[in-house]
């Protein structure tokens, strides 16, 4: 239950964030599972992070769309933006 209930504060504050945006210099850090089904990520990072990686959201992110299970984001790695898929679960 606490599990289930820390998954939809994270989701809530996403959804505020993705209409919102995030106000001065707040930032997320979302450490996530790299090998849970259905996390979607570039596989230099899936190489680089076989485990878990920590993300973190706060000027540079694009695109962030929250969905009931999951959420995606871009961010920038070493220049270039990549695509996440992130469930929730993860």
């Amino acid at each position: 239950m606490v599990e289930a209930a820390l998954r939809g504060v994270v989701r809530a504050a996403l959804e505020h964030t993705a209409a919102h945006g995030l106000p001065g210099d707040h930032h997320f850090y979302i450490t996530y599972r790299t090998q849970t089904p259905g996390v979607e990520m570039p596989p230099f990072l899936r190489e680089r992070y076989p485990e878990e990686i920590t993300i973190v959201l706060q000027h540079q992110f694009w695109d962030l769309e929250v969905g009931e299970e999951d959420f995606s984001v871009t961010l920038a790695f070493g220049g270039a933006r990549h695509s996440l898929t992130i469930p929730y679960a993860a």
